[in-house]
């Protein structure tokens, strides 16, 4: 994960989807029985704003946006099942995504949406997923993929979390905005994993 250096008058955040228990649990051993350091250090989720150098002084507005956004959408069903890479350019293993891609998308683009706080060119496509090894060795690469290659998970996502990189280099959750849109019920749902 590389995270930018902020200014002075800077902060770094990001904005995460929880995967919650008792998968979050499956998916951190997975990558501590491949080695990953930060096992236990952050929880499973799936990314929705890398992190992020904001203005410091306007952290309240950064705030207020996430929590706009969240209010306007609806939650919805995310479905993982098997794994995939993103090596060799970038020495990850994941869990892929088999439902609710479509408003994982909608999410990211509202919260990167022109204008916003999190208006700034993107290193990336956005790609959603659910980390489960970075920065090991290949054989450990290998093992985590191996090893998670029959974990499937349901759940429903009701909650984004905000966070702020803490001057000791941890990461602290800042907010937890509910997901209070209602759902379109004239847009087809998405697919049964």
């Amino acid at each position: 994960m590389e995270v930018p250096e902020p200014g002075a008058d800077e902060c770094v955040v990001g904005v995460t989807l929880p995967v919650p228990e008792p998968w979050a649990g499956r998916v951190r051993l997975v990558r501590a029985a491949c080695g990953d350091p930060l096992a236990l250090a952050i929880p499973p989720h799936v990314t929705l704003v890398p992190p992020t150098a904001v203005d410091a002084h306007a952290f309240a507005r950064v705030r207020r946006h996430v929590e706009a956004v969240a209010s306007r959408t609806a939650p919805f069903v995310i479905g993982l099942d098997g794994t995939g890479t993103f090596r060799p350019v970038s020495p990850v293993v994941y869990l892929s995504l088999c439902r609710g891609t479509a408003e994982l998308g909608g999410l990211h683009a509202d919260l990167r949406a022109p204008g916003g706080p999190f208006d700034v060119p993107a290193r990336f496509t956005f790609h959603p997923h659910v980390t489960l090894a970075h920065d090991v060795a290949d054989h450990a690469l290998d093992f985590a993929q191996k090893r998670a290659s029959g974990l499937r998970a349901r759940f429903v996502a009701e909650r984004i979390h905000l966070y702020r990189l803490a001057p000791d280099a941890t990461w602290q959750q800042v907010d937890a905005p509910a997901l209070g849109g209602v759902a379109d019920r004239g847009r087809p749902a998405s697919p049964a994993p």
